[in-house]
């Protein structure tokens, strides 16, 4: 359980005389376990802004008390304080997390078994608590007699995970080695057969990129099921365990986020720097602290949070009436002049597409998608058409903004870029949830529909007029529309997509979190529009999965 808290970042008179003096300090407060990592944040920010010093002062224990002593309304914290009824309805945001991972030796001579069928929490409980089932058989068909030695990194932290991780009161004293982090990774790297657990942080090789030498994750088999489902197979790749992580694939005994608290919504511009740059370039002093940073599209969904925070500085000014009408007339003239402008836009400048708008049904079903005639479309919800000039338009269809709801922003590819079929050409987002669409056609990005930058939502309600993504000059036209459908055929096949989506939100929903089953059905079974607007990132993945990534 950890704690820091940082004071004073609210008060305007403070930061003011601090920019003038360059002395007046923020105080911080923080418990042992952290207390590194909360120092290193406040010297290298300090180095980077002088004006703002940060004081870091060690304490075992943070309550109301200390809070209203120290002056302080915001700081860090981790672990189940979070939960604590005087921290748990302030605002708050993920800044860290620390990751305890299962190990074995990348030569283990089980690894192919281990990754086919992964182990349960249950069958590491079994083995770890009763010293006549420490052999492989154990965990798996084969190894019936080949000993399983234990290891555990001698850290409190690493020690309260894994006894939750087992369900276990507490460890048994014989037959699990505890030992340091340096100690464990040799004793690893030189027996082939031994299983530990440790900190992610403290198995990352230098690169960043990949685990240190002869050491391999060990695959966990979350729902116990015998086998490793294409949801848990987030165990090869770093990056992509992250990930994993972030979205709930991985055993939430097993890690513990850091979270930046405040008592309201951050509006002062010195707090909203300090946090943005923990969630940049301070994120690599996590690692080096023995923590794990956030993948970098989990830390753009925290930023967004910001991007939508309207930093309004206190104003005594007082306009005359005459400079206030000046005002008023100006913006008047400044609002017709753009109304103008649209009107004439839409006058002169119409999409010669079939003008079809989207709905929102009540229910979501393969009558409530628009399928305009005249139209090609690729199997992974997208459409293009050619003009008469011979750019090609695309965009998304009906059916994959039903699914997401209301997009909140959308990332697009840059005028002048050559994209081929297949490759990423847009990220859709709803609060930072994201899905990546592919292009169905190739060609060389001439114009984007910036309408989409400001205002996103139109894709929403118009997805093949005003919400068009991109015109295209085509590469290969008349080649890959030979894999494109029109209309009717389209439909038939959307036909089995709804199929194929009943089937996975049943599977995927009774996964993850049984919870999630009234916000995706209607009385009778009958599937809600925007059906992942409610769920979280742990579906969108499984989403993208099944239904992009599978046709690129």
């Amino acid at each position: 359980m950890l704690l820091i808290y940082c004071g004073n970042l609210y008060s305007e008179g403070a930061i003011a005389k601090n920019n003038q003096t360059k002395e007046l300090p923020i105080n911080c407060l923080s418990t042992p376990e952290l207390v590194n990592l909360a120092g290193r944040w406040a010297n290298e920010y300090y180095d980077l802004n002088p004006e703002l010093k940060i004081n870091v002062v060690s304490t075992n224990h943070i309550n109301a008390a200390a809070f209203h002593d120290a002056g302080a309304i915001s700081g860090f914290i981790s672990g189940d304080q979070i939960n604590d009824p005087d921290i748990e309805p302030m605002w708050k945001i993920t800044v860290g997390r620390e990751v305890i991972v299962p190990v074995t030796n990348s030569k283990n001579p089980f690894l192919n078994e281990i990754f086919r069928q992964g182990i349960s929490p249950e069958k590491f409980a079994s083995v770890f608590e009763n010293p006549e089932k420490r052999v492989w058989g154990s965990f798996l068909s084969e190894g019936k007699d080949v000993p399983v030695n234990l290891y555990i990194i001698n850290d409190e932290s690493v020690i309260t995970a894994v006894k939750k991780f087992l369900k276990l009161d507490r460890l048994p004293g014989d037959g699990i080695n505890l030992i340091s982090e340096e100690e464990m990774i040799a004793a690893l790297q030189n027996d082939a057969c031994a299983v530990g657990f440790c900190k992610m942080a403290s198995i990352i090789g230098p690169d960043k990129q990949s685990l240190v030498e002869n050491i391999k994750l060990l695959p966990i088999d979350k729902n116990g099921n015998g086998k490793i489902d294409y949801m848990e197979k987030i165990y090869d790749d770093p990056g992509v365990f992250a990930r994993g992580v972030w979205i709930g694939k991985y055993p939430k005994a097993l890690y513990t986020d850091i979270y930046y608290i405040s008592a309201g919504q951050p509006a002062n511009e010195a707090e909203i720097a300090f946090l943005k740059w923990i969630l940049t370039d301070g994120q690599q002093f996590l690692l080096v602290n023995g923590f794990s940073d956030l993948v970098y599209s989990e830390r753009q969904s925290k930023l967004d949070k910001f991007n939508a925070i309207n930093i309004v500085p206190p104003s005594n000014q007082i306009y005359s009436f005459p400079t206030l009408a000046v005002i008023i007339l100006t913006a008047i003239l400044i609002l017709s002049l753009i109304i103008s402008v649209i009107v004439y836009y839409r006058r002169n400048k119409g999409i010669p597409i079939p003008a079809a708008k989207a709905v929102s049904p009540v229910v979501f079903n393969e009558n409530s998608v628009i399928i305009p005639k005249g139209l090609y479309f690729d199997k992974t919800h997208t459409w293009a058409f050619m003009e008469k000039n011979g750019m090609v338009r695309i965009g998304i269809d009906d059916f994959i903004q039903h699914v997401t709801g209301p997009v909140t922003r959308i990332e697009l590819r840059n005028p002048g870029e050559r994209i081929k079929k297949g490759d990423i050409v847009l990220s859709i987002i709803q609060k930072g949830k994201q899905l990546n669409i592919y292009a169905p056609v190739s060609g060389t990005i001439k114009e984007q529909n910036k309408v989409l930058l400001s205002n996103s939502s139109i894709i929403n309600s118009s997805p093949y007029s005003e919400g068009w993504v991109y015109m295209i000059e085509p590469a290969n036209w008349l080649r890959e529309i030979q894999f494109l459908d029109m209309a009717e055929k389209y439909k038939n096949w959307l036909l089995n997509e709804f199929s194929r989506l009943k089937d996975f939100l049943a599977t995927s929903l009774k996964v993850n979190r049984a919870e999630y089953d009234h916000v995706v059905l209607q009385d009778g079974g009958a599937l809600k529009d925007s059906i992942l607007e409610d769920l979280g990132p742990e579906v969108w993945e499984d989403f993208q999965t099944n239904f992009l990534d599978k046709y690129k």
